[in-house]
């Protein structure tokens, strides 16, 4: 049982999907970053308050917060520093949150992803959803469904 959709909102660019896996195994995946956020991952992002570092060279850097941390509902990390070097404003992402809302569903768990800020009006948003859309929608379901998060294609 695999569903999946994509969808562009006011706040943000969001894609959720259902996977027979429990909440608590959902979360436990969204905290190994670098078995499913496929670059250079420097820190830890499993406690509330402390910060990690993506880098993807040369394209990008960012840091992030984690800000909120349910158990098996919730995860929220907001960027603190970001350089992207494809865009004419290389810190756009600086502010701006990551969230994973889980939510149980009857067989499953409903990973509900949400990048708040990623909006439409942003240069970044087509390459960044492209991005987003392999790494949370794709790695991250793999690592939760299989034990094995997806190479980065890029």
């Amino acid at each position: 049982m695999s569903t999946a959709g994509t969808a562009r909102t006011g706040r943000g660019y969001s894609t959720s999907y259902t996977v027979e896996q429990s909440p608590e195994e959902v979360f436990a995946a969204i905290l190994d970053v670098g078995a499913w956020w496929t670059g250079e991952i420097e820190g830890r992002a499993d406690e509330l308050g402390v910060e990690f570092a993506y880098r993807h060279p040369p394209q990008h850097y960012s840091v992030q917060r984690v800000v909120e941390l349910e158990p098996g509902r919730r995860v929220v990390w907001r960027v603190t520093d970001s350089h992207l070097a494809f865009t004419v404003e290389p810190a756009e992402w600086t502010g701006t949150e990551i969230v994973f809302d889980i939510v149980p569903v009857p067989g499953g768990t409903e990973l509900r992803f949400t990048h708040v800020g990623l909006v439409p009006d942003v240069e970044c948003f087509g390459a960044c959803s492209t991005a987003w859309l392999h790494y949370a929608n794709g790695s991250l379901r793999s690592l939760i469904t299989t034990g094995e998060g997806l190479p980065d294609p890029w």
